[in-house]
């Protein structure tokens, strides 16, 4: 009896401590799902926002946390769970995405999350006027800490054939006007209009193909296509070196992260972490603790 007693303890004590483990464990793994995530900044397209070597916390909950929606250290999508959102990303707030690809990629080799700041809400008009923001028709002041190198811009009239769409006259100084696609939008289509909406069709889970002058839609012709979720227009502070909407275009909602928070670690990313002392030489202290805004 007591042997049997003993061993009841011993199992119980195993329990015991095996929760004080895992506990923590899953209160963490909940909180970085759900709650708030860090985040690595490897470019210096958010200059002087957000510098390179950056490390800063991400808020999921506001815009409603998701669970993750690709399998561990690959590129296949899995279902996944959102919670509510308390908000959604307005012009101006500095937000964490899944990258959608480039703009001829339907979908993108390397799964990478990017920070950018939302300049166009689902509905909006964008437009660059000689680098200067528009929404709605209405000029949108520069970002604080905003970076601008060079006094020199692309005229209008001067198009970028790397730009988003395929086939405008856009440039990344002079760009639009441009309508942010939202839920339930109708788009016209024609031969004329297949390789401006052909990637976005795509990117929504449909085929897109044009067979002489008619546009085919999973193997059906149509004149027009309804737009099945609400989108965003994306930019970087550093103006002349960021890729973002204007190049590889629209983020959907649903690839919408987080919201950005407050940087809590700063230091050199090209030094490699063996070299401890340099590194350690190379934290950037007076940024550790400034709000993203």
């Amino acid at each position: 009896m007591k042997k049997k007693s003993n061993e009841r303890k011993r199992k119980e004590h195993i329990v015991v401590i095996s929760s004080g483990y895992f506990a923590p464990i899953i209160v963490a793994l909940l909180l970085t799902t759900f709650v708030v995530q860090g985040y690595g900044v490897p470019t210096g397209s958010m200059e002087n926002t957000v510098m390179t070597g950056d490390m800063l916390w991400g808020n999921k909950l506001i815009y409603g946390a998701k669970s993750p929606q690709y399998f561990p250290f690959t590129n296949i999508r899995i279902p996944f769970l959102q919670l509510p959102a308390f908000a959604h990303p307005r012009t101006g707030d500095v937000v964490i995405f899944d990258w959608p690809g480039n703009r001829d990629e339907v979908r993108p080799v390397d799964h990478e999350n990017y920070l950018k700041r939302c300049i166009g809400t689902p509905g909006d008009t964008v437009q660059l006027i000689n680098r200067v923001v528009y929404v709605n028709h209405r000029m949108i002041p520069f970002p604080p800490n905003a970076k601008i190198e060079t006094v020199t811009i692309y005229p209008k009239g001067y198009p970028d054939p790397e730009i988003f769409p395929k086939g405008s006259d856009f440039n990344s100084d002079n760009y639009g006007p441009i309508v942010v696609p939202k839920k339930a939008d109708n788009i016209k289509l024609n031969a004329e209009a297949f390789q401006k909406w052909q990637i976005f069709i795509e990117r929504e889970g449909h085929s897109c193909e044009l067979h002489g002058t008619s546009v085919f839609i999973d193997g059906k012709p149509v004149t027009n296509y309804t737009v099945e979720h609400d989108y965003y227009f994306m930019m970087g502070d550093n103006r002349e070196n960021s890729l973002d909407s204007r190049f590889w275009g629209f983020v959907p909602k649903q690839s919408v992260l987080g919201k950005a928070m407050i940087v809590y670690w700063s230091w050199n990313p090209d030094i490699p972490i063996y070299d401890l002392p340099q590194k350690i030489a190379s934290v950037a202290w007076n940024r550790i603790g400034i709000l993203v805004k």
